[in-house]
């Protein structure tokens, strides 16, 4: 039996770490929700079975081992031995010590499964991998998302199970990226449900009303060693800063077909939309470096991932530390 569930937790384990070699090669697509939810899964059952029947099982050879021990000294000191080889005492704790094919899962499920329902339900850290949200999110900056914000989710399926907030105009939002679900975006919300949202000659419009901005001092971005003008947006009574490139045209270079495409209209001006029920409408505050919902449409509610709020570290930047709007 021993020797059985060794081969078999060997094989898991081995389809754990060929799966995570394919995907950093790049050999597949991961998705990390589905791996961590599949270890909780597979390390719960070696839990529940270590509690259920192999730990009895060690505990009873232990308690057999000390009966036969105990037997045998009787006997001996009958005959007049005083002295009794043996040290029974280590050699119950070899017999109730893990072996290491439990060792390596059962003895993981609480770390792994406090992990699974912190980044589930609660919070999850997310790495900014591009410039498309600078001034506001800068490349490197190590992100907290509020995972309950907008209700609880069923973990991989995303669907809601508890409603809470609703996203408001100037969220910034972790989303799973419509044409390719598996990858995380992160945008800033400007179109909620029945909103008309235009973005003409770079000035953003929301029901016919253009949101204030105030010219602010020029952004210098010290990886592309480029300045940008920037501007202290304000949307619902929150401000941030956006930045835009004088060098880009207003033009949007839409490149595919999206659900409620018809909802949009594109000129040389730029875009304007009209939100359908139920999705919102992002775009990224570096305004003219950003693949956001004037190229590639709506995101659903059921893509939402969560509300970021706050940049826990950045290791070429620890001023960048601290809450954001």
């Amino acid at each position: 039996m021993q020797a059985l569930m060794g081969s078999i937790t060997a094989v898991i384990l081995a389809a754990f770490g060929a799966y995570a070699v394919a995907w950093y090669t790049g050999a597949v697509e991961g998705n990390f929700a589905v791996l961590l939810m599949l270890a909780t899964v597979v390390t719960g059952v070696y839990w529940v079975a270590e509690r259920l029947v192999f730990l009895p099982q060690r505990r009873r050879a232990a308690q057999q081992l000390q009966d036969e021990y105990t037997a045998r000294k009787e006997a001996l000191l009958k005959q007049g031995f005083s002295q009794i080889e043996g040290d029974v005492d280590n050699a119950r704790q070899k017999v109730l010590r893990q072996p290491w094919w439990l060792d390596w899962t059962a003895g993981l499920f609480p770390v792994i499964l406090a992990v699974f329902v912190l980044r589930s339900f609660l919070f999850e850290p997310f790495k900014i991998p591009s410039g498309s949200m600078i001034p506001t999110l800068r490349v490197g900056d190590l992100i907290l998302v509020n995972k309950f914000h907008y209700g609880v989710r069923m973990p991989v399926f995303n669907n809601v199970l508890l409603e809470n907030h609703k996203p408001q105009r100037g969220d910034v939002i972790v989303f799973r990226f419509p044409p390719q679900p598996s990858l995380d975006y992160i945008k800033r919300v400007v179109g909620v449900p029945g909103d008309e949202v235009a973005y003409i000659n770079k000035q953003l419009t929301v029901n016919g009303k253009p949101v204030p901005r105030v010219a602010q001092p020029d952004f210098f971005d010290n990886d592309s060693m480029r300045y940008s003008r920037q501007f202290r947006e304000t949307m619902d009574g929150r401000s941030y800063n956006t930045l835009n490139d004088d060098d880009r045209a207003a033009f949007i270079n839409r490149s595919t077909d999206f659900p409620f495409l018809d909802q949009c209209r594109y000129s040389v001006e730029g875009v304007t939309c009209k939100v359908p029920e139920g999705h919102y409408f992002m775009m990224g505050d570096n305004r003219d470096n950003s693949l956001d919902s004037r190229y590639w449409g709506f995101v659903p509610d059921a893509n939402i991932v969560g509300k970021a709020f706050f940049v826990w570290m950045n290791f070429g930047d620890l001023g960048r530390i601290g809450s954001f709007e």
